[in-house]
């Protein structure tokens, strides 16, 4: 950019939880009640060692930690002061892998807290909104009053609820609700894939490679089983770059014949529009620039597309996320033009902002 240009940028993956969740104990009751714990899944509410703050902390399996949300950490004044020391103009609000257990009570109370939030941004916040996604005729009024009354640009899902992914048919009302809507939808990571024994043991395979192989199943699973086909109007963002799925696009969605010839096409998938879907149809939020590194964007970029990727920090998961993301992204070798497509211009033209 020109040094004395600032580019718009826009954080679409800026997370968001009740300020109120740990001092109003009957909304941390109902939403802790959410979490299926017969699915193997524990919740405990502790003190931060040292700190003197308050924890929520979630395990799956029983002793192995997947999240930790933390006290204090959503404060409207201290989020619009970090918001301009890193640079972000605009932010779009999720919350953090919750998505996956609330049910639609409990989604209305995150959604009408999330729209007060909103109002008070100073114009600077966008919210999405968040409901079981079933398809049930109260779940879909919650949703039209989001986007209809509450100004809401697109609805929140989680990668997987319990054991399917969004592929399965149990989410094809939803999905045609969205489709015909042309209403977009973010799709948070989840802590871990469905199959996750075999990482448990290492806390960043577990914390961090866990929710990439759980969104880069998620993204091929979308891709594969013929979703878009049945909804070509259904636009999904996924977070953490899909799991890394640049680094498989290739390989997973290869030229369907060359000129070599073999006696037998191995990876034939029998979709020819697979690449015009993984154009039209997915979205990639960064989720963190650092933690991916230049040459990492880079490729995410060319392989992508300049029109797929979506700024993102995932605040307040890391300071160094967010206030080294601006700068990680300055020192990619692409142009100004793809530079401000990625900070601003894909998020405004997927969400309308």
């Amino acid at each position: 950019m020109n040094a004395t240009t600032k580019p718009r940028v826009i954080d679409a993956n800026m997370h968001w939880l009740p300020d109120t969740l740990f001092t109003d104990e009957k909304l941390r009751d109902a939403m802790m009640a959410c979490i299926p714990r017969h699915h193997g899944i524990h919740v405990r509410m502790e003190e931060i060692p040292g700190k003197n703050l308050r924890q929520i902390v979630i395990e799956e399996p029983r002793g192995v930690v997947n999240i930790n949300y933390a006290e204090g950490q959503y404060n409207i004044d201290s989020q619009l002061e970090d918001m301009d020391r890193a640079g972000i103009d605009h932010a779009v609000f999720r919350i953090p892998v919750w998505q996956e257990w609330l049910d639609l009570e409990c989604s209305k109370r995150i959604n009408d807290g999330l729209a007060d939030y909103v109002s008070r941004g100073k114009g600077r916040f966008t919210a999405l909104a968040v409901a079981p996604p079933w398809g049930g005729k109260e779940t879909l009024a919650e949703v039209e009053r989001c986007i209809d009354q509450l100004g809401f640009k697109g609805v929140q899902l989680a990668c997987k609820y319990g054991d399917i992914y969004l592929d399965d048919e149990a989410f094809f009302p939803y999905f045609e609700f969205l489709n015909d809507r042309r209403i977009p939808a973010v799709v948070h990571h989840t802590p871990l894939p469905v199959d996750s024994g075999s990482i448990l043991t290492f806390n960043n395979q577990r914390r961090q490679y866990g929710r990439c192989i759980a969104q880069g199943t998620a993204v091929g699973r979308e891709l594969f089983s013929g979703l878009f086909d049945r909804f070509p109007n259904l636009r999904l963002s996924h977070s953490m770059l899909g799991g890394g799925f640049f680094a498989f696009a290739d390989m997973l969605v290869p030229a369907p014949r060359h000129k070599f010839g073999d006696a037998v096409d191995r990876f034939d998938t029998g979709n020819s529009n697979l690449r015009d879907q993984l154009r039209n149809n997915l979205f990639f939020d960064i989720s963190g620039p650092p933690q991916w590194g230049k040459a990492q964007l880079e490729c995410a970029i060319e392989v992508l597309g300049e029109d797929n990727i979506l700024y993102g920090a995932s605040y307040p998961i890391r300071k160094d996320w967010f206030f080294d993301g601006v700068p990680t992204i300055e020192r990619l070798n692409v142009s100004d033009e793809v530079k401000a497509k990625v900070y601003a211009g894909n998020a405004e033209k997927l969400f309308g902002i």
